[in-house]
């Protein structure tokens, strides 16, 4: 059984801010028991600000501090940050370090939907990765990557038990639809367990909206490899813990045979 926290909050434009930010969500989650402590897509700087500013390289101090804070507390951070491109766009990056890790995944399927085209600041990534932890195999995914089953079938292929799913997710009629039944299909899909973290709505916790920038609606879930939903959260800042019995992604995927029947 892993224990993992989902922090559900409201990044804001400084990162030294959202960096104390992250400090003492990772304190109060491993007084809860976590192993995981999971942060929103865009924890480093929120949306709706320029990005090549304050991106760096995983080496960098920012994400440098979040691997001496993970290293402090012995658990495994995941947190979205951005990362130079080399085309001078950045890479929407989740930060994946401690226990023994430090890297990053950068989001492959790019937001140019809704109205939004993440493409012309952010080049896309191309990789899948997994990372272990105390032996249970962990998948990531950003947002908008959760309207693709193939990548969330991949990683299943790769071992992963459990698909962390930061977000950033764009505020709209019908997105919290859309988000929940995404959320529990991938999971379905996959056999997987998946743990979508999302900011937190900024209507909902008084800070201002930025209404030409997808900042969050909330929400963030954990549904089990049958789709069920075990937990969610509201609006507004919150942190779920999610304990996690990797051994149900084996039984989900024995009972619906949704990798084991594929065609194509």
């Amino acid at each position: 059984m892993a224990r993992i926290a989902l922090c559900q909050v409201n990044s804001g434009d400084d990162p030294e801010a959202n960096l104390k930010l992250v400090r003492s969500r990772v304190e109060a989650a491993v007084a809860d028991g976590a192993r995981i402590v999971v942060f929103p897509e865009a924890t480093m700087a929120q949306f709706g600000r320029p990005l090549a500013p304050v991106a760096e390289a995983l080496d960098g101090p920012w994400a440098s501090a979040v691997a001496a804070l993970a290293a402090e507390h012995d658990v495994v951070v995941v947190a979205g940050m951005f990362t130079p491109a080399e085309d001078g766009r950045v890479r929407n990056t989740l930060l994946i370090t401690g226990g023994g890790h430090h890297r990053g995944y950068d989001k492959i399927h790019l937001y140019d939907a809704f109205g939004f085209a993440e493409s012309d600041t952010v080049a896309p990534g191309t990789t899948p990765v997994t990372f272990d932890c105390d032996g249970v195999v962990f998948g990531v995914a950003t947002c908008y990557d959760v309207r693709f089953p193939e990548l969330f079938r991949a990683l299943a292929d790769d071992g992963a038990d459990v698909v962390l799913l930061p977000a950033s997710w764009g505020a709209g009629e019908g997105k919290r639809e859309q988000w929940e039944v995404l959320v529990r299909a991938r999971a379905l899909d996959s056999g997987c367990w998946v743990l979508a973290c999302g900011q937190a709505d900024p209507a909902a916790t008084g800070v201002p909206v930025n209404p030409k920038a997808p900042t969050g609606i909330g929400y963030s879930l954990a549904a089990d490899g049958f789709g069920r939903v075990v937990t969610q959260a509201g609006p507004g800042t919150e942190t779920l813990l999610v304990d996690v019995d990797p051994a149900m992604a084996a039984q989900a995927r024995a009972a619906t045979g949704a990798l084991a029947n594929r065609r194509l």
